[in-house]
């Protein structure tokens, strides 16, 4: 299994956002890396938005 093709930056910010190392991170499969990152979306459905892209929305 080759490992994700994301970069650096990118793969230490998600392995910090889901409480796993780095190294497990890269080589986990991209369906379970998927997974994982909506289950982080929608536990957390507020967080990130802005007034401006609310407002875009509608």
């Amino acid at each position: 299994m080759k490992p994700l093709n994301i970069s650096p930056d990118t793969a230490v910010k998600l392995a910090k956002h889901l409480g796993v190392p780095l190294e497990h991170l890269m080589h986990m499969p991209q369906h379970i890396l998927l997974q994982k990152l909506a289950e982080l979306a929608s536990s957390k459905p507020d967080e990130g938005r802005t007034p401006d892209s609310e407002s875009e929305t509608k």
